[in-house]
């Protein structure tokens, strides 16, 4: 096990990070930090109980900043809950003002960290984490679509008839409404996703591959509406993205992070150091301009929050 990780936030989402970063032993030391005392507490308390089962890592929290200090990786989560029918940039302005006081205090903190973004709107709220932070656009991410990513493998794995692991494609873009899927690079075990055909010899359809990339679109929402927000998978998700900057993998993973005026995912090297490397995977004409709709999307809400003001 690596490094030290603090989680800023004890709600649902800090607490399933936490929860899945104990199961899998990605880090040495968790820190859970909450204004909620004696949330943070029960919490913390809850997960060392079960350290006999997980292995040796250790948990602390604090609803005092200091508990994040020398931390490798701040994970934010703290924030406005996304309400039924809400989208994630409506949350933009509930939670801006929150950022630019939390963010200083959390690079004087841990001034070396990797920071982390898990608040929604995340691109918005990765672009301010950069700006508010004054660290290199290496060092300031966002979990940006590796969930989507994750559920368009489990929904394409599922019509293929293949085991998920075997599904190689990305959404890009925003983490919201104007993502996309990289169809034109999107493989099943090397075969193109446009030429693959089932074991009665039936290739999935454009229509089909339409339906896919519109239920991870508005997966969360069906989630919300369900059970009021999304935990489990964001949970494996983020802890996925710690394991390769803490222990230097160099995995490409579809995350949030700086690219020309805004932060949007694209496929992109994550290691130590961060975002080493956004890739320059070649885009069809329509993925281009999905993109370029994806990044005027998220330009206008950075402008109506003012992180560059």
């Amino acid at each position: 096990m690596f490094g030290k990780v603090a989680i800023v936030g004890a709600g649902g989402v800090g607490t399933a990070i936490a929860y899945a970063s104990l199961i899998r032993g990605a880090s040495k030391e968790i820190a859970l930090y909450d204004l909620n005392a004696a949330k943070v507490e029960a919490e913390v308390l809850d997960l060392n109980h079960g350290l006999r089962f997980a292995g040796s890592s250790h948990v602390i929290g604090a609803d005092t900043i200091d508990v994040c200090s020398d931390a490798d990786i701040v994970v934010i989560t703290a924030g406005a809950k996304q309400r039924p029918g809400e989208t994630r940039l409506d949350l933009a302005g509930r939670n801006a003002d929150m950022f630019r006081e939390m963010v200083p205090a959390l690079v004087d903190a841990a001034p070396g960290a990797v920071f982390l973004v898990v608040t929604n709107p995340v691109d918005v709220m990765t672009y301010g984490t950069l700006r508010l932070s004054g660290l290199p656009p290496s060092r300031v991410i966002g979990s940006g679509t590796v969930l989507d990513t994750s559920r368009l493998h489990y929904l394409l794995a599922r019509r293929c008839g293949v085991d998920v692991r075997n599904i190689h494609a990305y959404i890009g873009g925003e983490h919201g409404d104007s993502e996309f899927p990289l169809w034109s690079t999107a493989t099943v075990g090397g075969v193109p996703i446009t030429a693959w055909t089932d074991e009665n010899g039936l290739p999935v359809s454009t229509g089909e591959l339409d339906a896919i990339a519109d239920e991870v679109k508005h997966a969360a929402y069906r989630i919300i509406e369900g059970k009021g927000a999304t935990t489990y998978a964001i949970g494996l998700a983020v802890t996925e993205i710690m394991q390769a900057v803490l222990t230097d993998l160099s995995r490409i993973l579809p995350v949030s992070s700086l690219v020309d005026d805004v932060c949007l995912s694209l496929p992109s090297v994550v290691a130590r150091s961060g975002v080493t490397r956004v890739l320059d995977i070649p885009l069809s004409a329509a993925e281009r301009a999905a993109l370029d709709a994806s990044r005027t999307t998220i330009r206008t809400a950075i402008e109506a929050v003012g992180f560059d003001e």
